[in-house]
């Protein structure tokens, strides 16, 4: 009788997959194939055995020829993307090859390039499960005549969860809650699982909260040992703690945050002298407190991020260190590590120094005082400390060479507003407005920016490791349909096969300012632009023009800038023998630390995303019937995305509600065109819509354009060469933008 360890021993003796032969070769041949099948289609759908191309198996994390491994991003519709996380355009995989994998899990698939709609792609096939992402699942209970079921919260979980045992008892028919899976999805019979924890009623706002929590499976409480590990840390620095640093406490320092910010791990100072400008940036030494393979570490690492909602955060580390010893909070000394920059009067950078440090903060200042001073010119918030007026003009100067220095290389801004929601105190969202982003962000932005490359440029000129923010170039498929799409305006981007720079994409979005088609570049522009995230290697980050960057500033929110405070320590005491075991034990860990961190990145902004998504849709609700100004945000075989004006929230327009005209769907061109009438609806356009339904429930939003016939404009159809206007019937099933 053949037993998984049998298989397992003998695959773990191999370093490349072993064909199907050899392994029933030794494990008693053609007598025993029925049984070696069936015990390998069982481990292969559970993740514990891969198997590839020429039908060889491998165990996860050996190689398999042919198999790529990486996280699935499953749509509700069923089909998914996977991200292989090194940077590689991410893999289509059809709803028939997803098997019993769940959105979240990390996978292997086969790869083969297929052809779509004239242009090749990569597509797979999943093979195996190697980790599932979330051991439980939110829902809302369901009691019916068989027994009890849970219907996933996450809409792109396509199954339902038999829920058994005799914890039930604790729930109440459509409350929600949380399972702990049992059974995975196997053959078409569904998962089972028990239930661990009752959140209460959907409508709650707290319970609203909990469930995004738990439906990404964010950590979010610390455990008793954690915490004990956190209180054994002092209330104030020591004596000894001094050693070594650069006291800076007679400096003149403050922070600038936002008014409702509680953790302060940046600080700024400084000076001008004759032949330019001074800069300190302090930032919050968490490294000191936080020390490698401590528990602190490991959750911080689990973590990843702190994540930020409406009403709450979810901090990295606990708050005794986020908001006590680590927080630069104003009239205390703390301990940080300091970049002190030295510019000429152009804002060209001369030197840059780092070094431990021992700062004072004098003010804990806000945006909004700041800006008071330097945009309205009025001192009325320092009357008490008016030796932070000249400090606070002086910063504004140097931020202002600063941006018009990145600007000249090429950086890229996208004027796309940022909502904000406005809570009432039973966590009710009572307005949505936009984000305001004045000189006083812009200051300790340039700063912050300034810092982080400083960082990068000194680690990697030393030939030093270093955890890279990296941002590839956009997508060239992408951007060939983009062409497309700005030619009719006379928009130029270099043609095809030409290098794209960020001084062409700047050079764009500065033609279409204050133009009808401004939103369309923007919107198509950034459809066009790859996700930044973490790498121990250095790609560059194309949206800054930056040839070096990393991220410095923040160790109280964000691990990996943690990990560069321990680099850059070490690499400033490279002298020392402890200081090399150190570098080359950090180094070997960059390339795990990097893919996992902008992993983590990304979950916390999913999360981010989902619980603004319901508090905008719950504010929607009452406004069924009402009309509103807005501009078409995305266009899809099956309508258009409208995000309206004033508030900043994104319903559908389907085709259905479009009765004037039979519209048919233009990929390239991000258009809907009117068979008869010719009338467009497009990437950009400006339209006035009235709302049709609200289901926060679904994540659904529709709207209808208001008299479609009279609101949209005729435009001439301009194909570029050897190329005809695609006339196709629309068909098919209607996919969902979420």
């Amino acid at each position: 009788m053949i037993e998984q360890d049998d298989i397992r021993a003998l695959l773990a003796k191999e370093e490349e997959a072993l064909p199907y032969a050899a392994l029933l070769r030794a494990l008693g041949g053609r007598s025993a194939n029925r049984e070696l099948k069936r015990i390998l289609e069982g481990m292969v759908r559970d993740g514990n055995v891969l198997r590839s191309r020429g039908n060889r198996y491998a165990l996860p994390g050996k190689p398999t020829g042919g198999n790529v491994t990486g996280t699935i991003s499953l749509h509700r519709d069923g089909y998914g993307f996977l991200r292989v996380g090194d940077g590689s355009d991410d893999v289509f995989i059809p709803a028939k090859f997803i098997g019993s994998a769940m959105h979240g899990d990390t996978v292997t698939a086969r790869v083969e390039r297929s052809h779509y709609k004239g242009q090749q792609r990569h597509e797979g096939k999943i093979t195996g499960v190697v980790q599932r992402a979330h051991p439980t699942m939110v829902g809302r209970v369901q009691f019916t005549s068989k027994g009890a079921l849970l219907i996933p919260e996450d809409l792109r979980v396509a199954t339902t969860v038999v829920i058994t045992g005799t914890s039930l008892k604790a729930a109440v028919d459509g409350q929600q809650v949380v399972v702990e899976i049992t059974r995975w999805p196997i053959g078409g019979r569904p998962a089972e699982g028990r239930l661990v924890e009752v959140l209460g009623w959907p409508d709650d706002p707290d319970v609203e909260v909990q469930t995004i929590i738990r439906s990404h499976g964010l950590p979010h409480t610390f455990s008793a040992a954690l915490l004990h590990e956190a209180d054994a840390l002092p209330d104030q620095i020591a004596r000894e703690d001094l050693k070594g640093r650069v006291d800076l406490r007679k400096r003149l320092t403050v922070t600038i945050d936002g008014e409702t910010a509680r953790d302060f791990d940046d600080a700024v100072s400084i000076a001008r002298e004759d032949d330019g400008f001074r800069l300190w940036v302090s930032i919050a030494d968490v490294s000191h407190y936080v020390r490698p393979g401590s528990a602190l570490d490991s959750e911080a690492l689990l973590r990843g991020t702190s994540v930020y909602f409406p009403d709450r955060c979810i901090p990295m580390l606990p708050e005794r260190l986020s908001n006590g010893i680590c927080s630069l909070n104003p009239r205390v000394d703390r301990l940080t590590m300091t970049a002190e920059i030295a510019y000429d009067r152009t804002g060209t950078l001369r030197q840059a120094d780092f070094y431990p440090s021992v700062i004072h903060s004098d003010a804990r200042l806000t945006y909004t005082a700041v800006k008071e001073l330097v945009v309205d010119g009025l001192d009325r918030s320092f009357t008490n400390q008016p030796e932070l007026i000249p400090l606070l003009r002086t910063m504004k100067e140097l931020a202002l060479l600063l941006k018009a220095k990145r600007h000249g290389r090429g950086s890229i801004d996208f004027d796309l507003p940022e909502p904000v929601l406005i809570l009432d105190l039973t966590g009710k969202t009572e307005a949505i407005i936009k984000s305001e982003q004045t000189l006083a962000h812009q200051i300790i932005e340039e700063f912050m920016l300034a810092a982080n490359e400083a960082v990068a440029d000194y680690l990697t000129k030393g030939l030093l490791s270093c955890l890279y923010r990296v941002h590839e170039q956009p997508d060239q498929t992408k951007l060939a349909a983009f062409r497309d799409l700005i030619m009719p305006f006379g928009l130029t981007l270099p043609p095809e096969g030409a290098p794209i720079t960020p001084q062409a994409i700047q050079r764009l979005l500065h033609d279409a300012e204050g133009r009808p088609e401004e939103r369309l570049v923007n919107y198509g522009l950034l459809r066009c632009m790859k996700q930044a995230r973490y790498a121990a290697e250095n790609f560059g980050h194309f949206g800054l023009a930056s040839p070096c960057y990393c991220h410095f500033t923040s160790p109280i929110r964000r691990y990996p800038d943690l990990v560069i405070h321990r680099l850059l320590k070490a690499g400033l005491r490279r002298g020392e023998r402890s200081a090399a075991r150190e570098l080359e034990q950090i180094g070997k860990e960059l390339s795990s630390v990097a893919e996992h961190t902008s992993s983590r990145e990304r979950v916390a902004m999913e999360a981010e995303r989902d619980i603004v998504d319901l508090k905008k849709l719950q504010f929607m609700q009452d406004k069924v019937g009402e009309t509103f100004d807005g501009y078409i945000t995305g266009v899809a075989s099956f309508g258009c995305f409208v995000e309206l004006q004033d508030i900043f929230v994104e319903g559908l327009v389907h085709l259905s509600t479009l009765h004037d005209d039979r519209y048919e769907h233009d990929e390239r061109r991000h258009t809907l065109v009117g068979r008869r009438s010719g009338r467009q609806l497009r990437l950009g356009d400006v339209v006035r819509v009235t709302v049709v339904s609200v289901d926060p429930q679904a994540r659904k939003l529709e709207f209808s354009i208001e008299d479609a016939g009279s609101q949209l404009p005729v435009r001439p159809i301009i194909t570029t060469a050897n190329e005809q206007y695609p006339r196709r019937p629309i068909t098919g099933k209607r996919p969902s933008r979420r």
